[in-house]
């Protein structure tokens, strides 16, 4: 191990940062802060397709709106305040350089944010007319497949449990848009192990999504029909689509809320399907409105008298095996409720109050774990959040109730100290019987019940070259959980710190360290708990080479320790390299990867570049290499091609995979394709 560590040594001293368009690039930057909580692939529509959006027809600042800010993800709630409040104080912006007279702006922030900003000053939305729907209007049709090349046991003629269609994995999407007025989108999929116009898809594609929008008519600020999302204060009592946690970045601790938006994403289950609308009823007063009506995948159980009862909603998406076709759709929900939000000056606040019906009974189950999970047919939701700026201080918080079930409440505060220093706290108290399926809430985990915590983070900017974040969350679950059969503890430090002296060269050390407990492992007459130590240690370089290459380097270190087992440790180290001409019509990037780690309990994540709008964090577990090629291809203007190339080798190994995914022999190869027509 120590001689192929010296030999990857010269290659970081050379390295560089993978040069993507740009909206890829930010969008990487984004997700890089919490790839190691990430799954393997992540659907990453709703930010490239924002950035795509802004980077072709940059967004005014001077007419931006707070949602419209918040949707792009490169600012902090402070910023987006303090921008706000500039504007409204001392009028329009003339240029974005003003941006660091700003409290909470840099010469960093600035040079990050400006190719997706302008200043110039517009006339307003276009007008909605058929001649502008349809000179105007810009469309993206794209078709994407991917495939294993290797054959899982899944496919086989298995007697029992087997896969009922093939290994292929298919999307088409289209969508509409106009300005900021209107859109519509379409989208089809079907994932790997799924029948196409047969099993539980017998209409055709498994999934099928799309919505029509539009927008700034009048009184109505939002009016749609199709699919939708709902993200509104700190994500405590109404919260889907796409959701970060905590990351390098300790400014994202302070969730922010887009409010009502169209949903764009593949996954399957947290969106709603129905009518929502937002409208002005005052100048400073808007109301959102939404009824959904939709099919949930459930695992059904009798109960003694013969009912069916819902035991497990089930997330994933997957209709695969007959299971899994037979609990397709078989609970119907009808979910409905407001939003009340006034927003003025540096005060904003917001009212909700959601109900859901559920078709089927929930049950608890007999595990001690589950006491305070949901039973019934029915749950009410409500909530109020809040936010306030003072002067470089963003104050926010949210208390949510469930009935039947308690109160779940935080509350923080973001400061700008200095143009060099912010820093970051919020406390938790969420009730063990605090019941939301829609919560994706601040805390070790988001579904907002049974924690209490404290989280400090400071972010200082020691030059502009330098720059160092750190933070500290303190939790405590009263409550038992599952493999925690009493009230537990747990503590988890974060430090990265960053080295940029040109915009060629950055070089990042980052640790993360997590202790929580466990049942024990020992063989004794009560379950008494162990602690359960976490650690990730990693040193990252990246830089351009020259015009057309760019090399990316990192080697990260974890370790497992629970006693009374003895401490493992794994490690991970990939180069990466991209070449990439402005005016040539191909490039490419490769990684080239060596992994060694004892089990899955050490397991590293890392970011991997994918086919547009796919990409997200690959899982390096066991002993073995990783590789894999993409390249991109511009057949015409409108027209691009995408392909993707990944295996997985592990030396020695007779199989790869589990269950119904395991492969005889030691690889895992994977082939995609993606088209993208743009008109």
């Amino acid at each position: 191990m120590r001689g192929e560590i010296m030999l990857l040594i010269p290659l970081l001293l050379m390295t560089v940062h993978p040069l993507h368009a740009q909206e890829e690039e930010a969008a990487k930057a984004i997700i890089e802060d919490f790839s190691d909580a990430q799954p393997e692939e992540r659907d990453l529509t709703e930010i490239i397709e924002k950035l795509a959006s802004y980077k072709k027809n940059p967004l005014d600042l001077n007419n931006a709106s707070a949602e419209q800010l918040k949707e792009i993800n490169l600012l902090s709630m402070l910023q987006i305040n303090n921008l706000m409040n500039h504007i409204k104080v001392n009028g329009k912006l003339l240029d974005l350089l003003e941006l660091q007279s700003i409290p909470g702006f840099d010469g960093v922030a600035v040079e990050k944010i400006m190719p997706f900003f302008t200043v110039n000053t517009t006339s307003g939305p276009e007008q909605l007319n058929l001649k502008n729907i349809r000179e105007k209007g810009n469309s993206i049709l794209i078709w994407r497949y991917a495939q294993l090349l290797e054959k899982q046991k899944g496919y086989t003629d298995l007697p029992g449990s087997r896969y009922m269609g093939g290994p292929e994995k298919l999307l088409m999407k289209y969508r509409y848009t106009f300005s900021n007025t209107a859109s519509a989108a379409l989208l089809m999929k079907k994932d790997a192990g799924e029948s196409l116009f047969g099993g539980a898809g017998k209409s055709g594609f498994d999934f099928i999504s799309g919505h029509i929008a539009l927008h700034e008519i009048g009184a109505i600020k939002t009016l749609l029909v199709g699919d939708y999302s709902l993200q509104f204060g700190q994500g405590l009592t109404l919260w889907t689509g796409l959701s970060f946690g905590r990351g390098a970045d300790v400014a994202g601790a302070a969730k922010k809320d887009t409010g009502l938006k169209p949903y764009t994403s593949s996954s399957e289950y947290a969106f709603f399907r129905g009518v929502a609308s937002k409208i002005k009823i005052f100048k400073i007063i808007d109301l959102t409105t939404f009824i959904s009506l939709r099919k949930l995948d459930g695992t059904l159980t009798a109960d003694d008298k013969g009912h069916q009862t819902v035991s497990t909603i089930n997330v994933g998406g997957l209709h695969r095996t007959p299971a899994e076709i037979r609990n397709k759709g078989s609970v119907s929900q009808y979910f409905y409720g407001s939003v009340l939000q006034l927003d003025r000056s540096n005060f904003s606040a917001g009212l909700i109050a959601t109900h859901s019906i559920y078709q089927h009974q929930f049950t608890t189950g007999s595990q001690l774990y589950n006491r305070f999970g949901f039973s019934g047919t029915r749950l009410t939701n409500l909530g109020m959040h809040y936010n306030y700026t003072f002067r470089n201080t963003y104050v926010f918080g949210e208390t949510s109730m469930s009935l039947p079930g308690g109160i779940a409440t935080l509350t923080g505060m973001m400061t700008s100290l200095s143009s060099r220093l912010s820093a970051v706290i919020l406390y938790r108290n969420y009730a063990k019987d605090h019941i939301n399926f829609y919560a994706q809430a601040p805390g070790k985990n988001s579904d907002g019940n049974n924690e209490k915590g404290f989280y400090a983070g400071i972010n200082i900017n020691l030059s502009r070259a330098w720059n160092v974040s750190v933070y500290l969350d303190s939790y405590h679950h009263p409550w038992l959980m599952y493999r925690v059969d009493a009230a537990s503890h747990g503590n988890e430090l974060s430090g990265q710190l960053s080295y940029s002296p040109k915009k060629t060269l950055k070089l990042q050390l980052r640790l993360k360290t997590t202790l929580s407990e466990q049942n024990t492992m020992a063989e004794l007459p009560f379950n008494a708990l162990e602690d359960v130590y976490k650690g990730n240690y990693r040193i990252d370089m990246s830089g351009q080479l020259n015009r057309k290459i760019s090399l990316q380097s990192r080697i990260e270190v974890s370790r497992y320790h629970k006693s009374p087992a003895a401490k493992e440790y794994g490690i991970l180290i990939y180069q990466d390299m991209e070449y990439k001409v402005m005016s040539a019509a191909l490039s490419a990037n490769l990684r080239l990867a060596w992994f060694s780690t004892p089990s899955y309990n050490a397991r590293i994540y890392a970011y991997e570049d994918d086919v547009l709008y796919a990409s997200g964090s690959g899982l390096y577990s066991g002993k073995g290499f990783r590789t894999y090629l993409n390249l991109k291809y511009r057949l015409t203007r409108q027209l691009y091609l995408w392909s993707k190339i990944a295996v997985y080798y592990y030396p020695g190994q007779l199989t790869t995979g589990s269950g119904l995914d395991e492969i005889s022999g030691n690889k895992k190869s994977e082939i995609k394709l993606q088209l993208r027509y743009q008109f």
